[in-house]
């Protein structure tokens, strides 16, 4: 009935309980997963858990906030993405949020390492023709930017893809969605103080919707602050369906097909 788009069960906190986890996800009905990978080093453990359960998919990327770990050339990425169960490149995008904090007082302009390697995600999604799994925060309009610059403008798509962990504006999911992507919410939008959130999910057209927990981060009402996994991605589909006044099987007929339509129904390694 559901699919939890993006999880990392390859974590340690949800790799060590994975037997319960897969049991709590078949009592809530979560019938499937796309596990995603964050880091080169990791893709083999995520990779295992695409092959080693029916119901699990993998994606290969690295995240924009990764230093000092394997950087991706274009071809590790494409012989990756040929694998068996590979569905998808990322997750990727840029990630500029707490330059001062997190990023030890640089600057945009000094993250053109950031661009860089989501440009070469892009190329390596529209060489394999996988869609693209974006993380972007406090970045959108480079974001977009450089999707376009790289051919995914809605019109020479080869790719196309879903911003994952939609935290944006109206503006920009609607940019996103003229260039022909899905948008995908998480535990957020059941926050209390995520009411402008919900304002664009209730935007967000059905057949364009997709619904995810990003476990182990972001655990919905009422298991916000607890360690988060697939079983709880109904919740999320709950509030989608009290914001568009519909059903929460309606949510998840509609989440799950979009699923198919993006990332199996185009993919060879399904």
């Amino acid at each position: 009935m559901f699919t939890d788009s993006h999880c990392h069960l390859n974590f340690p906190e949800l790799l060590e309980k994975l037997t319960p986890i897969r049991a709590a996800m078949a009592e809530a009905q979560v019938d499937r997963a796309l596990c995603i990978c964050t880091t080169m080093e990791e893709f083999e453990g995520v990779h295992k858990l695409a092959t080693d359960h029916d119901n699990f998919w993998a994606t290969v990327g690295v995240h924009p906030d990764t230093e000092g770990l394997t950087e991706p050339s274009l071809q590790d990425l494409l012989d990756r993405a040929a694998l068996p169960r590979v569905i998808a490149i990322g997750e990727t995008g840029l990630d500029y949020y707490g330059m001062e904090d997190r990023k030890g007082g640089r600057t945009v302009a000094d993250l053109e390492w950031q661009r860089e390697r989501f440009r070469t995600h892009i190329r390596a999604a529209r060489a394999c023709r996988k869609p693209l799994v974006i993380h972007t925060r406090s970045a959108s309009a480079d974001t977009l930017r450089l999707l376009r610059e790289e051919g995914e403008d809605g019109a020479g798509n080869l790719a196309g893809g879903v911003f994952h962990c939609f935290t944006e504006t109206a503006e920009v999911a609607r940019a996103a969605l003229d260039m022909g992507y899905y948008i995908s919410f998480s535990g957020i939008v059941t926050f209390k103080n995520a009411q402008d959130l919900r304002d664009v999910a209730a935007f967000v057209p059905m057949d364009r919707l997709l619904i995810e927990t990003d476990s182990p981060y972001l655990a919905p009402v009422p298991y916000r602050g607890k360690v988060n996994n697939p079983s709880y991605v109904p919740f999320v589909a709950k509030q989608l369906a009290e914001v568009k006044g519909t059903s929460v099987q309606d949510i998840a007929e509609a989440t799950s097909r979009n699923f198919d339509e993006l990332f199996l129904n185009r993919s060879n390694a399904a």
